[in-house]
């Protein structure tokens, strides 16, 4: 895809999906405030609750499976100019298996976007992907540019999915090049609403990490990720785009940060016995979270600045911790006691190594 797109123009009608879920749902909210678009249809499988359904304010909520060729009369029917993609699974649902999983992520977009390519009416898509397309290996580049590609094929049934829903956005363009179809790869993404997500990994007193490596981490806060959603729904040239903090943090710093204490392991015992040692957490981790604790992934946010001229408003440690201030964690070790120690104990190595020289 191109970034030429067609940056000008402005949504009329929006079409959000997974509209019940945190992302769509946020997304639906603040294009609601914008009293330049005419109309917010807000579609999802789940009727969303009683708080929810408060916060899409205006929007139409439409409950709709995308998976259902009916999902057409919806798109023709209201004249839809702009769809948002949010609807994307990262693990099988409860009382659904992998199955179920892709036949939720990869058939739902496929459908879609063949609705989107035969609706004249569409003018904009917007997809909320991932940084898991990449991948995570030890021949991983410093930082990934979004015209890279993953050096080892994603091993995670979401990472897989996301890659296969990135393959029919292309087509779309390539079908329809009067349409922008911009792909938003975010970093992983913490916050104090997603805090029950993470923190039970950050929950125990003693944190297991792989013996020897430590992965260097970028990551986005929930915040920032709607309000990237956002914009591109309203002014997204053609193209992918990373969507990340700025700044990195170390997994040990994370983990210092959070008070824990920090327990290397070997890899094989880290995907075993570490799940064990974490209880159920660790062994609903996925495979996608499992390599990134391991190799952790350095995006470029270069395109994201000059091209879609979006600016995160909270940097890496911010965002983490931000997350650690809603999970509420109660530190084990105060880290600013780690901190003092490590700078007394430098400088007792500084005053040694001279008393040498």
């Amino acid at each position: 895809m191109g970034s030429e797109g067609r940056e000008g123009h402005t949504p009329r009608v929006v079409l959000v999906t997974g509209a019940s879920r945190y992302f769509g749902g946020m997304v639906v909210a603040r294009l609601a405030q914008d009293p330049g678009i005419e109309r917010i249809l807000a579609v999802d499988t789940m009727t969303p609750g009683r708080d929810s359904q408060r916060r899409l304010g205006r929007a139409e909520f439409i409950r709709a499976d995308i998976r259902n060729p009916l999902i057409r009369k919806v798109i023709d029917g209201s004249g839809v100019d702009t769809v948002v993609h949010a609807a994307v699974l990262s693990r099988p649902p409860m009382g659904g298996g992998r199955a179920v999983m892709k036949d939720h992520n990869v058939l739902g977009a496929m459908q879609l976007f063949a609705v989107c390519q035969k609706a004249p009416s569409v003018r904009r898509v917007v997809l909320r992907s991932s940084s898991a397309v990449y991948g995570c290996s030890a021949k991983d580049p410093a930082k990934f540019s979004e015209e890279m590609s993953a050096r080892t094929p994603p091993q995670g049934g979401f990472a897989r999915d996301m890659v296969e829903i990135e393959g029919y956005v292309r087509g779309l363009a390539r079908r329809r090049p009067d349409i922008a179809t911009s792909i938003l790869r975010f970093a992983p993404i913490v916050g104090p609403r997603l805090a029950a997500r993470g923190v039970q990994y950050l929950g125990s007193p003693v944190t297991p990490t792989v013996f020897g490596r430590d992965a260097r981490m970028q990551l986005l806060h929930e915040e920032d990720a709607v309000a990237a959603l956002t914009s591109a729904a309203r002014t997204a040239a053609s193209g992918a785009y990373n969507i990340a903090g700025d700044g990195a943090l170390a997994l040990s710093q994370a983990i210092r940060r959070a008070g824990r204490i920090e327990l290397p392991v070997p890899f094989t015992v880290f995907r075993t016995a570490g799940r064990l040692l974490m209880g159920p957490v660790m062994r609903e981790f996925s495979a996608e979270q499992l390599e990134y604790f391991y190799f952790g992934c350095g995006l470029d946010t270069t395109r994201m600045r000059t091209v879609l001229r979006f600016a995160p408003r909270w940097t890496t440690v911010q965002a983490f911790d931000d997350f650690i201030g809603g999970a509420a964690l109660r530190p084990v070790v105060d880290p600013a006691w780690i901190d003092a120690a490590e700078h007394k104990l430098l400088g007792l190595i500084g005053a040694g190594t001279g008393a040498y020289q």
